[in-house]
């Protein structure tokens, strides 16, 4: 039975990516005409690492900065949300090793602010870290958000 990779080596595995394709007829009915950017992993890993503490960024975001550095239309917003946990449990299994300088991925929201339960440790998890820097977190509904998320976003 062949080894399971680490998360590491997963953020590591980019395959045959970045990967420009034409958006399809399928895929124009929701994301219209043009060119859609298939990131590879690191590629999102190394825009969550520059988020400073205090900031804020969003999937959204990451995923233009993508499209403009791919001069493309778009960029898949699926493979782009699961780099992005595959990033968050690369950092914790470098922590877990007594690695210091990781990810910062309790900084990376979902659309409109809200905590990806997804992330290593869950919502208390990510919650305790944003608090510690100086976010207040509310409950709307199921979901977490940042309050005033807007305010500590970083421009792309």
């Amino acid at each position: 039975m062949a080894k399971k990779k680490t998360w590491n080596e997963k953020l590591l595995d980019s395959k045959d990516l970045p990967k420009v394709v034409e958006i399809n007829e399928k895929m124009s009915k929701k994301w219209g005409n043009g060119t859609l950017v298939i990131p590879a992993p690191i590629e999102v890993d190394e825009i969550m690492k520059t988020v400073p503490p205090g900031k804020l960024i969003t999937v959204n975001e990451i995923r233009k900065k993508l499209a403009r550095k791919h001069n493309t239309t778009i960029c898949c917003p699926i493979t782009t949300g699961i780099f992005s946990w595959i990033a968050a449990h690369a950092a914790e299994e470098s922590a877990s090793k007594g690695e210091k300088n990781i990810t910062p991925y309790w900084r990376t929201l979902k659309t409109g602010g809200v905590l990806n339960p997804k992330y290593p440790g869950g919502i208390e998890n990510i919650k305790k870290k944003l608090e510690s820097e100086g976010h207040k977190i509310i409950r709307k509904g199921k979901k977490y958000i940042v309050e005033n998320y807007e305010k500590a976003l970083i421009r792309i």
